[in-house]
């Protein structure tokens, strides 16, 4: 049997392929035609840029690229008369809802990949991750991921080993629980913003500190009346916000407030279980109803993790069809949907059992088997299935390539088969809201159960290498994103923060040794626990403000670099245009901006090379 891979069997040897375009089998010639001429006028006024750019930020310019081809005058997508175009309507999406095209996706470079996993994972010792190797391979996004995931682990060190003797010696010593809640306190404000202060440096040496979002891009998913940007002046497609407003409002709430009831249903539902468990070991005080005591809260765990999944993918649809303009509008609303739901799903049965039940051997009983259960489900899930999953397809490839002996590159074609059957990773959504809801068990209620930063620090030892070998050897490469910070979720971790103060001062507030310092007055009581919160709240702002989000160090940079670019344009202003009529300068003075500042921002900002036209004369100088 004869197979064929026209881009391996029509480029030279030398060709090395990116970015896999996989198209249905039956597709017609005029189709692949079309599409071809369209991705190659997208190409005529690139440039190369081997040397200049790594391999995740080429195949980042090609997903960007494919992305924002766009429809002008096509009615139909040629040969599929029943997959209507209007002006604007993003090809790609079009191409892959009609089932011409099956995915996208960029290919690993084995060698540099296999450089990377003998510095990474492959060898189990505790060291640093190797971060700019990871950020040179899968771009910022993901390396920035691990970067915190890595800090994250090491700041609740602290915590799990002040923990431990907590747990062990001092169940009911209420006045050491404060010193423990205060210090709970100040480790998670300080550690939010030492990571601030550690982030501005790796990505100001990544060159994305300072990246231009005023001019975003919509997202390929975005669609409308093609029309003009009355600020960029670009041709894009618009659609009017009171729309996207009528829908969040009229449909997406409605929808959430649903779910929520739903999951507060489902939590009822718990503790009619757990209240049937109790009554059938106090009935008969044998050893199995005993373990059966731990049996509704494993069922509910797992009830809680098949909740969040089912409706993760409800979230993503209506953010969809909401049509948000930016990325970056479409990841903050779904993270907010996701985040409250989550939430609520994950933590409302300790609250209840918290505040109205009051049962504290309950709720430390209840925190440590979600904690527990819910991180053994999300390794299985996560890495353990899918690497052996995928182990037994890599041996079937294997056999296929073996049986063809086609006149083709057996090891090209057998990485293209091998990695188009490999699972998709959705980006670093699931793995921070890991990291979130375990922040939320280990700081929620730390004076409860100490015990939880210790499971947290063995959970996040063995996160590191799972996660590296899902990223490395059971997913697809993903395409890499540029980015300056790890974004909304800094903001989700400072509100965990805040409401674990007030859990924390609720609970000691009402331990019974502090009921019984007031026994005649609650009120006072009430007063002075919110006194005392109060106090911890101004005292956490104030170290949020006291310590600088940049390091001094970066800050003159920047400012520097802003200085250097105010002289330029400056000097830029008393150039004459090179010929009447055009709108380009003959040369720019020399300014040379650091080469990772640059390239950032030419490679997040200045891709629509439609609308801006070809590059300036004069290179990298030109462009300034």
């Amino acid at each position: 049997m004869k197979v064929t891979l026209s881009a391996l069997d029509t480029c030279e040897s030398s060709f090395t392929p990116l970015v896999v375009l996989e198209l249905a089998q039956d597709v017609k010639e005029e189709t692949k035609e079309w599409l071809k001429n369209r991705i190659i006028s997208k190409k005529e006024d690139g440039d190369d840029n081997d040397d200049f750019l790594t391999m995740a930020e080429c195949q980042f310019i090609i997903k960007h690229e494919l992305e924002n081809l766009r429809a002008r005058n096509e009615k139909m997508i040629p040969g599929y008369p029943q997959a209507k175009l209007y002006p604007g309507k993003s090809l790609l999406r079009r191409l892959l809802t009609s089932g011409i095209v099956i995915q996208v996706f960029p290919l690993h470079d084995n060698e540099a990949l296999k450089k990377l996993e003998d510095s990474w994972y492959t060898r189990f010792t505790l060291k640093y991750q190797p971060l700019d190797r990871i950020r040179g391979y899968f771009g910022e996004t993901i390396a920035l991921y691990f970067g915190f995931l890595e800090y994250f682990t090491v700041a609740l060190i602290p915590m799990a080993v002040i923990g431990l003797p907590y747990y062990l010696f001092v169940w009911e010593d209420y006045d050491k629980y404060v010193i423990f809640a205060s210090f709970n306190l100040i480790w998670s404000t300080v550690i939010l913003e030492v990571w601030k202060r550690g982030c501005a440096n790796m990505t100001y040496r990544w060159g994305t500190l300072v990246m231009k979002r005023q001019f975003e891009e919509p997202r390929p998913g975005f669609h409308g009346v093609l029309g003009i940007n009355p600020v960029t002046g670009r041709e894009e497609p618009l659609y009017p916000s009171y729309k996207r407003q009528l829908r969040i409002y009229l449909v997406s709430l409605p929808f959430v407030c649903l779910c929520l009831y739903f999951c507060l249903y489902v939590m009822m539902i718990y503790f009619d279980m757990e209240a049937w468990a109790l009554s059938l070991h106090e009935s008969s005080g044998s050893e199995w109803t005993s373990v059966l005591l731990y049996v509704p809260s494993i069922i509910y765990a797992i009830v809680i993790e098949i909740m969040n999944r089912l409706y993760r993918y409800a979230a993503e649809f209506l953010t969809s069809w909401e049509n948000h303009r930016l990325e970056s509008a479409y990841q903050n609303h779904l993270i907010l949907k996701v985040l409250v739901f989550n939430f609520l799903n994950c933590f409302a049965s300790l609250f209840y059992i918290a505040f109205v039940l009051r049962d504290m051997k309950l709720l430390r009983q209840s925190l440590a088997t979600l904690l527990i259960t819910s991180q053994i489900l999300n390794q299985i899930m996560e890495s353990l299935l899918p690497y052996w999953l995928q182990k037994k397809h890599h041996v079937q490839v294997k056999r296929k390539v073996q049986a063809l002996k086609a006149d083709i590159d057996a090891t090209v074609y057998e990485q293209v088969v091998l990695e188009k059957e490999m699972g998709t990773y959705l980006g670093t959504f699931d793995d921070y809201l890991e990291l979130f809801l375990q922040f939320g068990y280990v700081s929620l209620f730390s004076c409860v159960y100490p015990l939880a930063a210790a499971f947290a620090v063995l959970n996040n030892f063995t996160e590191v290498n799972s996660d590296a070998l899902k990223m490395c050897r059971v997913l697809k490469r993903p395409f890499s994103e540029p980015s300056a910070n790890i974004g909304v979720w800094q903001l989700a971790f400072e509100t965990m923060s805040v409401i674990s103060v007030v859990t924390n001062c609720a609970l000691i507030g009402m331990s019974p040794q502090v009921n019984a310092l007031f026994p005649e007055s609650k009120l006072d009581l009430i007063l002075i626990v919110v006194a005392v919160e109060h106090a911890l709240l101004a005292l956490k702002f104030i170290l949020a403000f006291a310590i600088p989000d940049k390091p001094q160090h970066i800050q003159m940079k920047l400012a520097r670099l802003e200085f250097e670019s105010l002289e330029a344009l400056k000097r830029q202003v008393h150039m004459r245009p090179a010929r009447p009529g055009c709108g380009r300068l003959e040369k720019l003075p020399e300014v040379r901006l650091p080469r990772r500042v640059f390239k950032a921002q030419w490679a997040c900002t200045g891709l629509a090379n439609e609308a801006h036209g070809p590059e300036p004369e004069g290179g990298i100088e030109g462009r300034q």
